[in-house]
């Protein structure tokens, strides 16, 4: 398998679910998601760390209206919090099931909740990216940085590299649109190697279509990192259903992932490849034999050959060669022409 090049110490391509506010403030739902996504054999489960108080103002408005239940975007954060131990249980049975815990802050006191569990890195969302003050607090743990970049301009992402160099930290960038579901049109693959360019880190993809291609595509194309949200059904309620995943396409995407993580780790020389093929070759390929019943003597033409397996006499690509010359014994029609029979 390739290289940890994003520094959660998983090889070839990591696959990330992301639960986000999936949970719905159900911390039994929470817990939940983490045993359905190890079972699916995701590498990392993520989670959105909201303190309403400390991120956001009652005049936030929706990004969707969708919660009948919740007068105002504060209150749906308020109710989407869960306490410091109810945190730790939820990275407690993340690591009891061999999962990476991952959570996106959104203030600087979530950071602060994050560190004291321990998380291993910080995704960065897309409307972070120009929050400054919280960067240079995750860039003081020293830990990996997975930055969304669906909000950013290339200077902004020119600030966000230049921050991570100065300080030895491990940076990836993901592709990202933040659209929910996003169309094909304006997934962005391309973005892939344009990052990777520029930057020269890890790269990934933060997914929002609802499907596991746009994540085959960019594991194909050499993605370090997949993010894809995750959910119980695509009937199930909250804003983030038409761009997530259900459990049994998470079990594709990663199957598929980290098949096309091994892929890319062993290329293949085409011409030593070949080179092992002998014997499927004298099975499948073709051999000069005659066409017809052929008396000694007789000079062969064209019509007096036929190609046929196995590949162990003369080689088809070779007929040519055998224009013009003259057999030294009778042949069956079918039979194998041998070179040594043949009058030079």
């Amino acid at each position: 398998m390739s290289e940890d090049r994003v520094g959660l110490g998983v090889p070839g391509c990591v696959v990330i679910a992301e639960v986000g506010q999936a949970h719905d403030g159900s911390l039994g739902t929470a817990h939940a998601f983490i045993d359905a996504i190890a079972d699916e054999g995701a590498d990392a489960v993520k989670f959105q760390t909201h303190i309403a108080s400390a991120e956001s103002t009652r005049g936030e408005p929706w990004r969707v209206k969708f919660s009948p239940q919740d007068a105002s975007r504060y209150d749906y954060w308020e109710r989407m919090e869960f306490s410091e131990e109810q945190w730790a249980g939820l990275k407690r049975h993340a690591d009891e099931r061999g999962l990476i815990f991952l959570s996106s802050p959104f203030s600087l006191r979530a950071v602060e909740l994050l560190e004291r569990l321990g998380v291993p890195a910080w995704k960065v969302a897309s409307g972070e990216v120009s929050n400054l003050p919280m960067l240079e607090r995750l860039l003081a743990t020293r830990k990996p940085i997975l930055c969304s970049t669906g909000m950013s301009s290339w200077g902004e992402l020119d600030v966000v590299n230049e921050m991570a160099r100065a300080a030895s930290v491990p940076l990836t960038f993901f592709q990202c649109t933040s659209a929910y579901p996003c169309p094909p049109e304006q997934l962005g693959l391309n973005v892939l190697e344009e990052l990777r360019e520029r930057y020269g880190c890890a790269v990934g993809l933060s997914d929002h279509s609802g499907a596991i291609y746009a994540g085959l595509g960019a594991a194909a194309v050499g993605a370090d990192v997949l993010e894809v949200h995750v959910t119980l059904s695509k009937k199930a309620f909250g804003p983030d259903v038409p761009s997530s995943l259900t459990f049994g396409e998470l079990g594709e995407l990663v199957r598929g992932a980290k098949f096309l993580a091994r892929v890319r780790a062993h290329p293949v020389d085409k011409e030593a490849a070949a080179g092992r093929m002998e014997e499927m070759r004298r099975l499948f390929t073709k051999s000069v034999v005659a066409a017809r019943p052929l008396e000694p003597g007789h000079e062969l033409a064209e019509s007096d050959l036929d190609y046929r397996k196995p590949g162990t006499g003369i080689p088809a690509a070779r007929w040519r060669d055998l224009l013009g010359r003259r057999v030294d014994r009778s042949y069956a029609a079918g039979e194998q022409i041998c070179a040594t029979e043949l009058e030079s």
